[in-house]
């Protein structure tokens, strides 16, 4: 079931096999704005002449900036506003460039009633191929009375 964009969901109104996504392009904006942010100036994302001598054969974004897009779905598409992250697990199984669109899409797997705790799978993928997979917990709100 795919969720309606914009709506923020209460921990009561999910179900299992709920799906949202977003696309976005990733400029070398991002790149630059996340490495100054974060303290991460790894050339290989920065520096297209050491990361050609790399197994990429060029630069890569930063695994963690594709991984941010997975807390842009929980805070803006499901559940949105109000959810609160417990953990996350993150697979990186292939490079994300600038340039490239990345398909964030999370999926409700599990409910946890008692907490209000909701499992999440997790996917980023750029042109049909994922690039980043994993798990999230995260804290809904109730519906208030």
């Amino acid at each position: 079931m795919i969720v309606t964009k914009g709506k923020s969901y209460c921990f009561e109104d999910l179900e299992l096999g709920h799906v949202a996504s977003m696309e976005r392009v990733v400029a070398q904006t991002d790149v630059t704005s996340f490495a100054a942010i974060s303290g991460d100036h790894n050339p290989i994302h920065l520096d297209e002449a050491y990361a050609a001598k790399t197994r990429f054969g060029g630069c890569i974004t930063h695994g963690m900036l594709t991984a941010s897009y997975i807390s842009a779905v929980f805070a803006m598409e499901l559940p949105g506003p109000g959810a609160v992250y417990i953990s996350q697990t993150l697979n990186f199984v292939g490079p994300v460039r600038v340039g490239d669109t990345v398909r964030t899409q999370v999926t409700v797997v599990e409910l946890f009633p008692a907490k209000r705790r909701v499992r999440f799978a997790c996917e980023c993928s750029v042109a049909g191929k994922n690039v980043l997979t994993g798990e999230a917990m995260l804290m809904v709100q109730a519906r208030p009375v």
